[in-house]
């Protein structure tokens, strides 16, 4: 796990390697046990208008500590990589390369990308198993590749301008580049608002673009050009019968459970006590020969708290377990949140997660996670919703007329509420209803200069809308969810603490088996991730497989209401946003007042703004 960064000039100017060396400092808590840097051409070597390129990395080591030094380069030097994440398949696509002729000074995977891409050229990507982004000089051909991993785990931004083109794995050191306009994105800021965070390609900043999960880049003389290199296909349809099926699930995750526990450092669990970490944990537990070090974290609000759930399964396996409890307090965390991020993001778990990490690294390098288990089996309440709602379709056009979603009046009804109002909406508007923040009309009276942050959805429902109600879903979430919301929260929160996380659900063998399954084993009446609990429900305790979906939430609504009012009040009333235009602040008080009075619960789109004030006062206005 690392950090990658590197600029390049098509133009002859020579790269400054402070730069360089700048963005790298930039990610020192992506990877601090190692630096390094290589530009080109070599000094005292190179042509008049030769292109030249700087990529430097900072490394946190996993595998082959003492000689995985990067950048790390070809035989000749004209061929240099980058690499931030890991390569499971690395000893096996070595082992083929020498077969080639390839010759290897390391035990790096680093390594074996350089010399995978002298064989394959860009398509060596399609032979790497792993979660990673990476880059690739390629010095005698005077191109630059960018690639990311297929679901996303691992984040890459870039800044193309002319001739120059910059990368970097987070915005911060992106921006240490000089000349990098940071004028703001408006269809940017009516994603976050919406969706909470903002989806690939694009960032707050106009300049700058994020490389979609699944794609790769290639910058040269020509220009810059992107492409996918690979889709999650939910057709055709496996003609198999349920024993077969979970037989094969839980054949699948143990051997993505298996390669990921690859380490020369210690390695642990995230453990919620639901059904995707303990399945994890529990083949964990089956595959190591000590126990299992798991982590939970909790809340003294029992809505909200899972600690009870996740010592059911550490006991179960005899894991040395350790638990941490999050309090109000955990909002002295969200100033540094800001800066990690660097654009904004209101994912309010990002807390939890922070304090779970943070525990984690006090104890090991690498934790597994049981993150993609509900994107890839169909465990959120929409995805259950969904089946529901088009099949009572026509009744719920007539209850819409007749009622709308309950202000107040705690979780359950609300929830009721929003089915009622949503399910005679199409997908795409139902998608928003249900996982959105500022509805459409909201967000057009609170930010009337805003796209309404929908396009993007809406055209992945319409590349989807001949899969079933299910599995138009969990596309949209593959796509949209996971890598906007979902991987950069788990990516950032660990990263900040130097801790790699790994996600075996996201392995590809098992998501592309999963996909393919009939719809009816992902949801079944009321019954989420069916297929998965079958297959698991002689292993882990059967409280945990029956419980309820809780999710990584955090009890904003109180917090708003009580020890956390006086800092939002602070920080909303009024907003900086407003004064500079970007926000209405009647809008905005409407919210707060309503809320902190208890007549509705606007905690979500309240911390949605504040982390879009906090961001805006950190860095907007530099």
């Amino acid at each position: 796990m690392c950090g990658i960064a590197g600029l390049v000039h098509f133009d002859g100017r020579r790269v400054d390697e402070g730069v360089i060396r700048g963005m790298c400092q930039a990610l020192k808590h992506r990877g601090p046990d190692d630096e390094g840097w290589v530009t080109w051409p070599p000094a005292g070597v190179g042509q008049s208008g030769q292109a030249a390129a700087g990529i430097g990395n900072r490394r946190l080591s996993i595998i082959d500590i003492q000689g995985g030094h990067q950048p790390i380069g070809n035989e000749a030097g004209d061929v240099w990589t980058v690499l931030n994440g890991e390569i499971y398949n690395f000893a096996d696509l070595r082992h083929t390369l020498e077969q080639q002729g390839h010759r290897f000074a390391t035990h790096s995977d680093t390594e074996v990308v350089t010399h995978a891409y002298e064989e394959f050229g860009d398509a060596c990507v399609n032979h790497l198993d792993g979660m990673f982004a990476l880059a690739i000089w390629d010095g005698r051909r005077e191109r630059l590749l960018l690639a990311r991993d297929r679901f996303g785990k691992k984040p890459l931004h870039y800044h193309a301008n002319g001739p120059d083109l910059a990368f970097a794995s987070e915005l911060q050191a992106l921006l240490v580049v000089p000349g990098i306009d940071r004028g703001l994105d408006l269809d940017a800021l009516g994603d976050y608002l919406a969706y909470m965070a903002i989806p690939a390609p694009r960032t707050i900043y106009c300049s700058v673009a994020k490389l979609p999960p699944a794609h790769l880049l290639v910058a040269d003389r020509r220009g810059v050009r992107t492409q996918r290199y690979w889709a999650l296909s939910y057709e055709p349809k496996l003609d198999i019968d349920e024993i077969e099926a979970a037989a094969r699930v839980r054949e699948l995750l143990e051997r993505a459970v298996q390669k990921r526990l690859i380490s020369e450092v210690p390695l642990g669990a995230f453990l919620s006590g639901g059904a995707d970490s303990s399945a994890v944990v529990a083949l964990m537990a089956r595959l190591s020969p000590r126990p299992v070090q798991t982590f939970s974290i909790g809340f003294d609000d029992p809505r909200y708290n899972e600690l009870p759930d996740a010592g059911r399964v550490a006991r179960a396996f005899n894991c040395d377990h350790h638990e941490f409890i999050v309090t109000p307090r955990a909002v002295e965390v969200v100033p540094a949140l800001v800066r990690h991020f660097g654009e904004p993001f209101a994912d309010s778990s990002a807390i939890p997660m922070f304090y779970l990490a943070r525990l984690t690294r006090a104890h090991v390098t690498v934790a597994l996670t049981g993150d993609g288990g509900d994107e890839i089996f169909g465990g959120y309440g929409r995805h259950r919703g969904n089946v529901l709602a088009e099949r009572w379709r026509a009744i719920a056009r007539r209850v819409a007329r007749l009622t709308t979603a309950t202000r107040g009046g705690g979780r359950l009804r609300s929830r009721a509420g929003r089915f009622v109002a949503s399910a005679a909406l199409t997908r795409s508007e139902r998608y928003r209803a249900w996982a959105g923040v500022f509805s459409p009309d909201a967000l057009s009276a609170m930010a009337p200069g805003t796209s309404d942050g929908q396009q993007d959805v809406d055209r992945l429902f319409d590349e989807t809308a001949r899969l079933d109600s299910v599995d138009s879903v969990l596309a949209v979430d593959t796509m949209h969810y996971l890598p906007t919301d979902l991987l950069p929260k788990v990516d950032i929160t660990t990263m900040m603490h130097s801790l790699e996380a790994r996600c075996p659900f996201l392995d590809r063998e098992l998501a592309e088996f999963a996909a393919r399954l009939p719809t009816r084993m992902k949801v079944r009446g009321l019954s989420t991730k069916y297929i998965l609990k079958r297959a698991f429900d002689d292993v882990v305790p059967r409280a945990n497989l029956r419980r309820g979906k809780q999710g990584f939430a955090v009890p904003i609504a109180a917090w708003f209401r009580g020890e956390l009012r006086e800092f939002l009040t602070d920080h909303l009333r009024p907003a900086r946003l407003a004064a500079a235009g970007l926000l209405r602040q009647e809008a905005v008080d409407i919210l707060v007042d309503d809320h902190t009075k208890g007549t509705a619960d606007h905690a979500h789109e309240l911390w949605t703004l504040l982390m879009l004030e906090l961001w805006y006062r950190e860095f907007a206005t530099r």
